[in-house]
């Protein structure tokens, strides 16, 4: 790893996609397989929270609501191309505000694919209850909704996302649970504890709720890393990987890729990651099959989240 002697916001750092600022060869991640295939569905949200890493908001609209028509675009893609993409994720934004969302799980669904819905649980979920229990009865354990809770307790959760943010979420989730769905929570650090000590705050809530989760699971219960803005970065090497005990097969960019799409534009595009929704950078082309080479990990969040954090939104 590149030494820390330039700050984050150092202009020479995560510029070139093949050299570091220290004249480093910048660390690579080639596409192993297409396992899991993201669609953010748009970045509008019900709710505004303080550090959302896409600035989702119920005015933020700079990625527009995807259609079932796009979705199916990409699955027949996956089909025609026998693709070994098995998991598709829903992101957002707040998924459920889109109204053909719940047509869109009918489709992947109803072709032998698994799906997984990232939610806050709440009154849009709550509108789409008949049908999720239709796609519940119909595909049984393959949907999986996975809860964001970004504390075991109230406070801290509705001082990132809102105040009365707290009980509709717990409702959502103490429904999904008590209807035989497969779940799983989405938390943070936000409050600096041990993940230990979250883990075990979360165990009590999941027992006083009834909610069948196992805290101690990291697939179950996911504690992602935070990712200041502020704090110094390293420039991930090619050096790195030897360094850390890694291989670039562990990092998200190697099994997954992401379908946005942009404010005006005329249809969707490929994007290398989750986390990197507005970087140009970032855009492979507008298939899959355009999208198979490799990634530089040319930004912060490449060495925070994913190589040094740990952190990967696809597992489950």
């Amino acid at each position: 790893m590149a030494p820390s002697s330039l700050s984050p916001t150092d202009p020479r750092k995560f510029q070139d996609p093949f050299v570091t600022a220290h004249g480093e060869r910048r660390a690579h991640v080639a596409l192993k397989a297409l396992e899991t295939l993201w669609f953010n569905t748009g970045t509008l949200c019900n709710l505004t929270c303080q550090h959302c890493y896409i600035e989702s908001s119920p005015k933020n609209d700079r990625l527009v609501y995807l259609t079932a028509a796009e979705v199916a675009e990409y699955l027949d893609e996956i089909g025609t191309g026998a693709l070994p993409t098995s998991l598709i994720g829903f992101t957002g934004g707040e998924p459920f505000m889109n109204p053909e969302l719940p047509a869109m799980l009918e489709d992947v669904l109803s072709r032998g694919l698994a799906a997984l819905v990232l939610t806050n649980a709440m009154k849009p979920m709550a509108k789409c209850k008949p049908a999720l229990l239709r796609l519940r009865e119909r595909y049984r354990d393959r949907l999986t909704i996975r809860v964001s809770i970004d504390h075991y307790g109230r406070q801290v959760h509705e001082l990132e996302r809102g105040g009365r943010s707290w009980q509709p979420t717990i409702d959502g989730l103490v429904w999904l649970a008590r209807n035989g769905f497969v779940l799983n929570v989405a938390s943070r650090q936000l409050s600096g504890e041990p993940e230990t000590m979250i883990r075990a705050g979360f165990a009590d809530l999941f027992a006083e709720l009834g909610v069948p989760i196992d805290a101690d699971d990291p697939v179950a219960l996911m504690v992602f890393p935070e990712m200041d803005p502020s704090a110094d970065v390293p420039e991930i090497t090619e050096a790195c990987w030897g360094i850390l005990g890694k291989s670039p097969e562990s990092v998200m960019c190697a099994s997954s890729r992401m379908i946005v799409k942009r404010k005006g534009a005329a249809h969707p595009a490929v994007i290398a990651c989750t986390l990197l929704p507005y970087d140009s950078r970032f855009e492979l082309g507008r298939t899959l099959a355009e999208a198979g080479g490799s990634v530089p990990l040319n930004h912060p969040h490449c060495a925070k989240f994913c190589v040094l954090g740990g952190g990967a939104c696809s597992r489950g």
